[in-house]
C-alpha cells in the first residue's frame, strides 16, 4: 500500500498507522469523521460481515460501504452504501457526508443506535440460544 501510495504522488495525503492495540480502537474511532469499507467481492471471496462497521458505529462514527456480501445488512440505515467498483457513486457518498454535518451526526447516531439493537453481546447470545432451543425442539420431535 505504502509503494502505491508513492506511485500514485498522495504519499502526503495518506497516514499509515501499523497495527493497533484493541484497547486504542475507541479512540481511533473518535477520531475519525467516517469510515469507508470498500470491499470488492472476489471469485473465492465475500465480505462475511465487517466488524469494522460495527466498531465506528458504536464510536458513533457514520459509515460508508460497497455493497459487497453482508455490509448493507450490517449497515442498515446507519449508514450509506454503494455499489463495489463504482467509484463515482462512492464520491457522491462521499462528497454529501462532507458537506452536510447534519447528516453525519444522523448517521452516526443511527449507526450507534443500530448497534445497540442488534449487535450487542446480550443480543448476540439471545440469538445464539434461540437458534440452539430451535435446533435442540426439531431433535426431541425426531427422537
Amino acid at each position: 500500500m505504502e509503494t502505491l501510495a508513492q506511485e500514485l504522488g498522495i504519499t502526503e495525503r495518506v497516514t499509515f498507522l501499523g497495527r493497533q492495540a484493541s484497547g486504542a480502537m475507541a479512540a481511533f474511532y473518535n477520531s475519525l469523521d467516517l469510515l469507508v469499507l470498500p470491499s470488492r467481492t472476489l471469485p473465492n471471496w465475500k465480505e462475511q460481515f465487517g466488524r469494522v462497521l460495527i466498531e465506528a458505529m458504536a464510536c458513533q462514527v457514520p459509515v460508508v460501504g460497497s455493497d459487497s456480501g453482508e455490509i448493507p445488512h450490517v449497515v442498515g440505515d446507519g449508514g450509506l452504501i454503494f455499489a463495489e467498483g463504482d467509484i463515482q457513486a462512492l464520491g457522491s457518498c462521499l462528497q454529501r457526508l462532507a458537506e452536510d454535518a447534519s447528516e453525519r451526526k444522523r448517521l452516526g447516531e443511527q449507526g450507534r443506535q443500530r448497534v445497540l439493537t442488534h449487535y450487542t453481546m446480550r443480543h448476540i447470545a439471545q440469538q445464539t440460544f434461540a437458534v440452539y432451543a430451535t435446533l435442540y425442539s426439531a431433535a426431541e420431535r425426531r427422537a
